[in-house]
């Protein structure tokens, strides 16, 4: 890339956890910073005014268009250490499979999911609960970024044989088939966050939906409960 005179970066993530990452660059890094939270404003209309040098995604729920990615340098921030877990839901997939810690992939965007060449990784604990471990995340992704600017990082193709993850669903968050307190304890951190399905049981009438979860020092699982009439 070498020296850009007067760069523009886009900065892409409707979460909130994101805000403090956008304006610190914002504030620290000598550019132009635009931030993206809604899906109808990401488009090459929009784009082509600004002109980015590179586009950051640390959160997005949607495919990005080729006609985007082939135009512009896209940049995602990926919670594995991929080729191993490429696809959705990659925090709840990593902590059902028993993973305390992984690496966030900083990766190029290409036409096949999760695919591109990779800028760096560093690593991340996967103690907390979901917002806890995004919050920690953002902090990560957000010096991940001005290395890629700093140090002029270039991508290195994928190593090793691909390991997919499916995007998990909504009616995965029942807790009614969990077999013992640790792992509804994982159920329930691992979505507890904004935007996400929260762990939940049902009766016929109600529906029970659970957050803040902690194992105390006597083995019990707490957390707060929500009743909803169905």
């Amino acid at each position: 890339m070498g020296v850009i005179v007067n760069p523009v970066f886009v900065v892409l993530s409707s979460k909130t956890w994101h805000d403090k990452l956008f304006e610190d660059l914002r504030d620290n890094v000598e550019a132009t910073w635009i931030r993206l939270k809604e899906f109808n404003k990401f488009n090459l209309e929009n784009l082509d005014q600004w002109k980015p040098d590179m586009i950051f995604i640390p959160h997005w729920s949607y495919i990005i268009p080729e006609e985007i990615f082939l135009k512009y340098d896209c940049i995602v921030f990926h919670m594995t250490d991929l080729p191993y877990g490429r696809g959705g839901s990659p925090l709840q997939n990593l902590i059902t499979r028993g993973h305390n810690k992984t690496k966030i992939s900083a990766l190029k965007v290409v036409k096949e999911l999760d695919a591109g060449p990779v800028y760096l990784k560093r690593e991340l604990s996967l103690d907390g609960n979901a917002t806890e471990i995004f919050q920690r995340a953002s902090s990560i992704i957000q010096s991940m970024i001005r290395e890629i600017i700093d140090q002029d990082i270039k991508p290195i193709g994928q190593d090793g044989v691909p390991v997919l993850f499916k995007r998990r669903t909504p009616s995965e968050s029942n807790l009614a088939d969990v077999k013992s307190k640790e792992e509804a304890y994982d159920y329930i951190r691992m979505l507890d966050a904004e935007g996400y399905p929260h762990a939940f049981l049902e009766t016929e009438n109600l529906r029970f939906e659970f957050t803040e979860a902690i194992i105390s020092e006597n083995g019990q699982l707490k957390a707060n409960v929500r009743i909803f009439k169905k």
